[in-house]
């Protein structure tokens, strides 16, 4: 099939898939006419990728995952290893995120919001140092 084709099966658009193509992840043969040609297997392998990548994997994670994926010798260990670490990492951003939003609503609050200049926001952005 087209790249159109595994476009519309894969629900990834065309520059994803060429993308993808370019940095390795796949390899879909060439017909006489140079051409890509996909087949079930590519289009398998780019739905394993939209997937991993809405799992927040990055793409050498996902190289990662297919590899594992592909090697029918592998340990789960080693899935589930590479898992827990984006798990890990997810969480720590969720700290991250929670503590900015907790700066961010306490900036808020300390500012009237009226017509005065005096601004509590802009002088803790000013000063030095960390965070408030």
């Amino acid at each position: 099939m087209n790249i159109g084709e595994a476009s519309e099966r894969s629900g990834l658009p065309s520059k994803t898939i060429r993308y993808y193509e370019d940095i390795g992840l796949i390899r879909p043969d060439r017909g006489g006419n140079g051409y890509r040609e996909y087949a079930p297997a590519d289009i398998h392998k780019l739905r394993f990728l939209q997937k991993s990548r809405g799992l927040g994997f990055s793409v050498e994670e996902c190289r990662q995952l297919l590899a594992l994926y592909e090697d029918k010798s592998r340990a789960s260990a080693d899935v589930k290893e590479l898992t827990q670490a984006k798990l890990s990492e997810i969480d720590r951003k969720i700290r991250e995120l929670t503590e900015l939003r907790r700066t961010l609503e306490h900036l808020v609050h300390a500012c009237h919001g009226n017509d005065r200049p005096d601004c509590p926001i802009l002088e803790e952005l000013s000063t030095t140092g960390g965070a408030a």
